[in-house]
């Protein structure tokens, strides 16, 4: 299947799981990106998937069903890096994780995943107010977010937290279990007639 790939971007840089936005066949592309049971890791190094898990840990917790980690949404993030990604969105990805470490240690002296739990936490509220002030901020500016040529080159955490959440609920887990949906519709009875005319 040929990927819509600057609509699906276009959808990941919004940050939102805004699914009215998702039509048959963008849903079936987030679908076809979900990893296989034997999926291997192919761009996240060991370190930087601990802390993709830690931070979709944060956004999507466990509850009373999986949460993006029980999904595997970690690897939903590889497949987007490794197969729908450039070079440099690629590169600019993994350069973003690179930078909520370094935020971690100015704020807490560890990396992230070595962070408390509430540390953690702390950090992307951050990271979330940051890039909320910077969309309030970019409404004033010449260029429109919408007008990139690419998404996962824009605000990080907006991208990233657009990835979880579609690699979250378009996953088995969070489509079935969390909203409760069906992936395969019900069987198709076709047309009933309308009755007759009094």
């Amino acid at each position: 299947m040929q990927l819509p790939r600057r609509e699906l971007f276009r959808i990941l840089g919004a940050g939102t799981a805004t699914f009215s936005a998702l039509t048959p066949d963008l849903f079936a592309a987030f679908q076809a990106a979900q990893p296989a049971s034997n999926y291997k890791l192919q761009t996240l190094t060991p370190h930087l998937n601990d802390t993709v898990v830690a931070m979709i840990d944060q956004i999507i917790p466990a509850t009373d069903t999986p949460g993006a980690k029980g999904a595997r949404v970690n690897e939903f993030i590889d497949i987007i890096l490794t197969e729908w990604a450039t070079d440099t969105e690629r590169q600019n990805f993994i350069a973003g994780l690179a930078d909520v470490d370094k935020q971690s240690n100015v704020l807490f002296a560890k990396n992230f995943v070595d962070a408390s739990p509430g540390q953690q936490l702390t950090l992307l509220r951050a990271m979330d107010d940051a890039a909320s002030f910077e969309k309030a901020a970019s409404h004033h500016g010449s260029v429109p977010p919408e007008k990139r040529d690419t998404q996962l080159e824009g605000d990080f955490w907006t991208v990233f937290k657009g990835i979880t959440l579609y690699g979250y609920y378009t996953s088995e887990i969070g489509f079935t279990q969390e909203l409760k949906l069906q992936i395969v519709p019900g069987a198709q009875h076709g047309c009933a007639p309308l009755g007759t005319k009094a």
